[in-house]
């Protein structure tokens, strides 16, 4: 670990994690400063960029230690039409190689590069517990991650260590799928997914900003890190924490043919897909989650 306190340049700061991570990168002494495509607006030492063809000024990052890379398209706002689907996979592997050159454009370099991921990359697996060594799976979602991890590892040959966090299904009431389950649940609607049997590997806002600053502030850490919680479940089980933290009835399920006709492919990747990952690069290196178990976890993050 490295107590020294650092300059951490953030694109997608302005989103649901960015904003997260800058408060817990500020109040433990570090600089965070904004990657992004406004110029207007803008905070005075924010760096201005554009993911097509990367950053105006390039110079910028002379004096940052850390680029955190979040940036990119939602993969769950609307159904996955070919529209969609190509600005999931441009946002997040041209943003990525754009950003990767222009890092490369100057001498002076940020020593780490942090890339967000996602779990999908490990694709539909059933039951089988996945760590950071199980091989890229199958699908859209397995595709975009194997690329979009591609790019950010050509960083390395610059010098920079580099960090891929793969990220669970992300709980918090401000955004992501908590935020959509939220409304049918509390009017007693919520339900099992499909046949429940399929895992969900998830994590709550709070734990996983403080995974990205851990692995910000922890040069040991390189390649792949899983960023879920140690103890990932069914949707069946899920399911029933979500309604035993709210108090309300879970006795609506949504059958799998459902799910498919009202969101089509993403049903069958983000909802009916089993992936069951685990942790296992945190736990080797220390890292203490604040709401390793889910009602736990969930009553924090509505709080």
């Amino acid at each position: 670990m490295t107590n020294e306190k650092q300059t951490v340049a953030i694109t997608g700061a302005s989103g649901m994690v960015g904003q997260a991570l800058t408060t817990v990168l500020a109040a433990a002494g570090h600089n965070p400063v904004s990657i992004t495509r406004k110029a207007s607006g803008s905070e005075p030492d924010s760096i201005i960029w554009d993911p097509a063809s990367g950053l105006k000024d390039p110079a910028r990052l002379a004096t940052v230690d850390t680029v955190v890379h979040l940036a990119g398209e939602n993969i769950a706002a609307g159904r996955w039409t070919a529209a969609l689907k190509d600005r999931i996979r441009r946002s997040r592997v041209e943003g990525t190689r754009s950003l990767v050159k222009s890092i490369a454009s100057i001498s002076h370099r940020p020593t780490t590069f942090v890339c967000a991921s996602a779990i999908g990359f490990y694709g539909e697996r059933g039951d089988t517990v996945l760590d950071e060594d199980a091989v890229a799976g199958k699908g859209f979602l397995a595709e975009v991650c194997r690329e979009w991890e591609r790019e950010a590892e050509a960083a390395t040959e610059l010098g920079l260590r580099v960090v891929k966090v793969r990220i669970g299904v992300v709980l918090s009431p401000k955004g992501g799928a908590l935020a959509k389950m939220l409304l049918p649940f509390k009017l007693g609607v919520g339900g099992i997914i499909g046949s429940g049997k399929q895992y969900w590997s998830w994590i709550g806002l709070h734990d996983l900003v403080r995974i990205i600053a851990f692995c910000v502030e922890h040069d040991s850490i390189r390649g792949a890190v899983n960023a879920v919680s140690p103890n990932s479940m069914t949707n069946y089980d899920f399911t029933k924490g979500v309604g035993r933290a709210l108090h309300r009835p879970t006795v609506f399920p949504m059958p799998a043919f459902a799910a498919k006709l009202l969101l089509g492919e993403m049903a069958d990747e983000l909802l009916l897909a089993s992936t069951r990952v685990t942790p296992k690069k945190l736990q080797e290196q220390g890292f203490r989650f604040d709401y390793p178990e889910l009602v736990g976890c969930l009553e924090h993050e509505l709080s």
